[in-house]
């Protein structure tokens, strides 16, 4: 089979490209394909079940249309936005425009993101954002965090909602069928087909039907995210596509009262706290916050169980939970940043049995695991079910486990009650991402017709940046198209 287009994944990149296409009049032969299943289909058994059951071949929460990001709390950071306080200084804001400075204008990512913005706002965004009502309150909080080293970063934001952002994805979904947009779900890129230094097309794996095809394309689209980051390394390996060594986010889920966290929870909704505390400094950081959330669990490749956070519009727990996360940038000779994670996850994994662990901030100075009973009697409940209570100072190493302590202290002098002893530590949180890949300005790699967008290929980071990239990808084949 032929195609002008196919784009390897569904996450919001792969969806908003596909969008994109169709309002330029340039969506006529395309295809998007993917492991998992389309949104309404995409259902975790968790909270049925009682623990994560391994959904094969594939989870639920990683794969399918709008991806993995997409269905864990659906928080857009409106980074375009400024936002001033009482006295007209700006504080919030003013254009991050991350990777993307090294091939756009910063007016021109403010005009992309306010683009982008604008689409999910047509398809049913909450219009409200957070984050943005008490700025006089947040710089108070910035600067006592600047006293103690740290940065506390905020945007505003739009938060969808874990059931909310089903519902909002399932629209743009519909929207691409209703414009003869082809879509494979249930269906793995096994190889690419590339000839003379110029992509051909891919090689697929039918789940359901276990046939194997070839389909070619003038062009093809990597659009993998964070979950086929391994996948991709493989790819760059094999056909020598060009990369530089990556970086590995390794970390905990960090979970605490809501009363806590009540300040940053109401002024900023998520706060950024960054750090880089002694004695190492390594870059530490908070992630992916969600106020009266509950922690999860999802399963990537090679059946790693990873643990993340989700936070609904309407269901509500006691606790926040956040991602602490530490960043590892590898020098030569090591070059090999996701089997790095992959191990350390498969450790832990193993000593909790194949589940997410958990242990009390409080077990951890004492130098002792935790223990069933201990857990049911801890003031912070946990929201994570089937979570085996244990010792994750086992597996994550000594610099990273003291990297994460450290900054839990420092923090605690901004924050406090943030150094309970009976907040709880889920691991492993690792964010992966693949080696990152040489692009052009067009986001095309060194072999011709192949290109690289989203969180996958470290072109991006969140689910706003992310759905930016998809847009400027579709604008930059519809000028080849005409040239």
């Amino acid at each position: 089979m032929k195609y002008d287009l196919i784009v390897v994944g569904m996450g919001p990149s792969a969806a908003f490209l596909a969008y994109e296409l169709i309002q330029l009049n340039s969506s006529k032969n395309i295809l998007l394909i993917d492991q998992g299943k389309s949104v309404e289909k995409r259902m975790c058994p968790m909270e049925r079940a009682g623990k994560c059951l391994n959904c094969k071949p594939h989870c639920n929460i990683t794969c399918g249309f709008s991806g993995a990001g997409a269905f864990s709390d659906g928080k857009l950071n409106s980074y375009h936005l400024s936002t001033k306080d009482k006295d007209g200084n700006i504080y919030l804001g003013g254009n991050d425009g991350g990777y993307f400075k090294k091939y756009m204008s910063n007016k021109e990512i403010s005009d992309l993101l306010t683009y982008t913005d604008d689409i999910y706002l047509r398809f049913g965004a909450d219009p409200k954002l957070k984050g943005i009502d008490n700025m006089d309150e947040v710089l108070k909080l910035q600067k006592k965090a600047n006293k103690q080293d740290l940065n506390l970063v905020s945007y505003p934001i739009r938060h969808l909602g874990t059931e909310k952002s089903h519902i909002l994805y399932g629209k743009i979904e519909n929207y691409l069928k209703e414009h003869n947009v082809n879509m494979l779900f249930e269906t793995e890129v096994t190889d690419l087909i590339i000839e003379d230094n110029c992509v051909k097309g891919v090689k697929i794996h039918k789940i359901r039907e276990n046939t194997l095809e070839e389909i070619y394309a003038s062009d093809v689209v990597l659009a993998v995210g964070r979950k086929g980051a391994s996948w991709l390394s493989l790819m760059c390996e094999k056909y020598n596509i060009d990369t530089k060594i990556g970086s590995i986010d390794i970390g905990v889920r960090y979970e605490l009262p809501n009363k806590v966290m009540s300040k940053i929870n109401e002024y900023m909704y998520e706060g950024k706290f960054i750090g880089r505390p002694l004695p190492f400094k390594d870059k530490v950081r908070t992630f992916c916050q969600n106020p009266s959330g509950f922690v999860s669990a999802e399963v990537y490749d090679n059946g790693l169980t990873l643990v993340n956070g989700h936070s609904y519009k309407n269901r509500k727990s006691d606790n926040t939970n956040l991602a602490i996360l530490v960043s590892h940038h590898f020098t030569h000779p090591f070059d090999k940043p996701i089997e790095f994670g992959e191990n350390l996850a498969q450790n832990l994994n193993r000593l909790g049995g194949n589940a997410i662990m958990v242990q009390r901030l409080g077990d951890i100075y004492r130098g002792k695991r935790t223990w069933d009973y201990e857990l049911e009697n801890n003031s912070v409940k946990p929201t994570l079910q089937g979570a085996v209570p244990g010792d994750i100072t086992y597996t994550i190493g000594y610099r990273t486990m003291s990297d994460i302590l450290q900054f839990i202290k420092d923090v605690d002098r901004v924050v406090e009650g943030f150094a309970n002893p009976d907040n709880l530590l889920y691991a492993p949180e690792i964010k992966f991402y693949s080696n990152e890949v040489v692009l052009d300005k067009n986001f095309e790699t060194n072999i011709k017709g192949l290109y690289s967008i989203g969180d996958g290929g470290g072109l991006t980071t969140g689910l706003m940046m992310a759905s930016a990239s998809g847009v400027q990808m579709a604008r930059i084949l519809n000028k080849k198209a005409k040239d």
